[in-house]
Formats: structure tokens, sequence, C-alpha cells
């Protein structure tokens, strides 16, 4: 069989039987994910896209993108499978010191450690990093002190690693003086503060930093640098999670089937509806012209080009096109389809947030819209 169909079909066999199980988190939740990875080592279908390096399978992202649709069929897909730790492995890898790159990113990649990324704050717009109030003092030894607070930071609950945007230099506001760090969550002065439900799923957090000694050499990239880190991988994170999207709408698109198929009325199956019929025909039509400006943005990433212009049309393209598909599969299954015994709810979440979350549609159509309309100015 075929890579792509293999870890399909460990997705759909094994991943999507512990959803609930996962989901309620704890340590049933732990457990779970635990021998899923085992499995998924067994199997030969761990860290597929991860650097030989770091110990992944080193499959290059033209290649990965398809399968990361069926990777990502399950919300947890990813961390069953080992891709998870994709970004923060190899922004470690490429920008950290050596220290950094000694330890922590080969262990990030096996499992062993895991790792977040704080960027929002509950008190700044998400959409301009300029105003991040979070500060990093340097001290005499070259160490720094970290105080502030973010938010929806995903898995800062369980993670060993908190890679945090912080100013190390200006005042909010300036466009210069951001940087990155590397922050161990065991440091004293590191806090959780809440949970966050996201339309009542867990997963989200709120993180505090109340003068958090990190060493000098836990500075990732060079100081004031932080954006074009934070650039590199966002453009990466929203492609991988556009392609994952995909393969939940496809998921989605599935179900909707299925259940036209099967359930019948006195005037016989729902299949046989019209407006049913319109329902599967928009989600297909969302389907098929969203996965070609997903995949345009992936190749030119693969490429090493300017993605820009396609990474923003693809995010708020599969964003509203997951979002449509999981309500049209909804609507067909009726009350069914509200309830604890289908993924659509779930589904239909994680689309209305992805028009937040990662930057707003707003941020994607004005940022897209300006790119273009430079290269017609006179």
């Amino acid at each position: 069989m075929e890579l792509r169909g293999r870890v399909a079909e460990f997705v759909r066999d094994r991943v999507m039987r512990l959803e609930p199980v996962i989901d309620a988190g704890g340590p049933a939740a732990a457990a779970a994910l635990r021998d899923l990875r085992a499995q998924a080592k067994e199997a030969g279908l761990w860290a597929l896209p991860l650097p030989v390096e770091l110990g992944g399978q080193g499959l290059p992202l033209a290649q990965y993108a398809r399968i990361a649709e069926a990777e990502g069929a399950s919300d947890h897909g990813p961390a069953a499978l080992g891709s998870a730790s994709l970004l923060d492995a190899t922004m470690l890898w490429n920008h950290g010191s050596d220290r950094v790159r000694e330890r922590y990113p080969a262990r990030l990649a096996s499992g062993e450690l895991r790792a977040c990324y704080a960027m929002t704050e509950p008190d700044t717009p998400g959409t301009d990093p300029f105003l991040t109030a979070t500060r990093a003092e340097e001290q005499p030894d070259g160490s720094w002190r970290v105080s502030g607070r973010k938010w929806f930071t995903s898995g800062a609950a369980d993670a060993d690693l908190v890679t945090v945007l912080a100013r190390t230099d200006g005042d909010p506001g300036d466009r210069t003086g951001l940087s990155l760090l590397l922050v161990p969550t065991g440091s004293p002065g590191f806090r959780v503060v809440r949970e966050l439900p996201l339309f009542g799923a867990t997963g989200q957090w709120e993180i505090a930093f109340d003068r958090v000694a990190v060493p000098a050499d836990h500075l990732v990239g060079k100081r004031g640098h932080a954006l074009a880190i934070a650039g590199e991988r966002l453009q990466l994170g929203r492609t991988l999670r556009c392609l994952r999207w995909l393969g939940q709408a496809q998921r989605a698109f599935d179900l909707m089937c299925e259940r036209a198929g099967s359930r019948s009325g006195s005037r016989g199956p729902l299949a046989g509806h019209q407006l049913v019929q319109q329902h599967v025909f928009e989600a297909l039509l969302a389907l098929r012209t969203t996965r070609p400006l997903v995949h345009e943005a992936a190749d030119r990433i693969a490429a090493g080009l300017d993605a820009h212009v396609e990474v923003g049309l693809a995010k708020v393209a599969a964003a509203r096109m997951l979002q449509q598909v999981a309500d049209a599969a909804i609507q067909v299954h009726g009350a069914a389809g509200l309830g604890p015994d289908t993924p659509l709810p779930a589904l239909f979440r994680t689309g209305r947030a992805a028009r937040i979350l990662d930057g707003p549609d707003e941020l994607h159509i004005s940022s897209v819209a300006r790119r273009v309309l430079r290269a017609y100015e006179p």
C-alpha cells in the first residue's frame, strides 16, 4: 500500500477510534497518545516530514503535502504520527544556538519533549505583533528576564518548552526590537494561568512570565530578528494547517454522502432530494477549488519561493471551506449532526475558529490585496 494510504488507514482505524479518550484529556489521553506513537514508530510512519538528522524520515514538503491531508483528517493525527513537532524542531535546529541544537530538536522529534509557541497577548491585537508588551530584559551576564502574558497558546499546559515573542529593545509599537526566546516551562516564574475552552474544546491556554530567567544561549536567532523567523514559521505552519483542514473537510464530506445514501424517509433516501444534492455539490465544489490553492502554496514554499499571496489565499479559502463543508454535513445529518455521535461538531468548530486563529480572514484579505495592488502601481 502506498504511504498515503497507510497513513490514512492508521488515522482512520487507530487514531479516530481514540478521539473521545484523547479529547477528554488527563492520564488516559496521555496513555492513548503514547500507545499510538509507539504503533506509528513500529509501522514506520513516525515523523515523516522531519529531518533525518533529527530522527525523522526527511520526506520533502512536496511529497508530504498529500500525506498531510490524510494525517490531518483527525486533529490528533499529527501528534500520533510525530509530525506535530515539525515547526518547533526545525525552527530550533535552524536558528538555535549550539547548546539549543544539541539539547532539544532531536528530543522534540522523538516525542520525548513537547513545545509550544507563544505570540498572542490578551491586551494587544493579535494582528499587530509590533504592539507586543511581553518584555525580555538583558542581565549583566547576558541572560534574560522575561515578563508578560500570552494567551491562545496551544498545548501550553503539557509543554516542556515555550518559544516566546518578547520585546528586547524599544517600546510597544516600534517596528524593531522583537526577539524570540526559548523558555523551559519548569523555570521559576512561569505559570499556566487558565485554560481557554474554544467553543467548549480544550487545548488552548493563557500563560504568564514573572521575571523568568532565560539563559543567554536560549535566544532563538539574532536579537531583534524575531519577525523574520516568525514569518518563516507562520508560512509553513499555515500551509500545514490548510492541508490538514482539507483532510478534515474530506472526512465531513464523506460522512455527509454516507448519511445521504443510508438515511431514508417516507419519500425515499435523502440522496434523492434535490436540496441534499445541492449541499453535496456545493461542498464538493468548495473542496475541489480549495485544494489547488493549498497545494500551490505548499509547492512555492517547497521551492523556496515567496508565498505570501498563495498562503494568504489558501488560509482564507481553506478555513471557509472547512466551515462550509462541515455545516452542510451537519444539515444533512439533522439533529444527529449536533450531538456527540459524530465528529461533525468538532469539525465545524475547527473551521469556525480557523477564520480567526492564526490570523483572521480580514488580515489575510488585506495583506494579499495590498501585495497584488503594488504590482499595478505606476
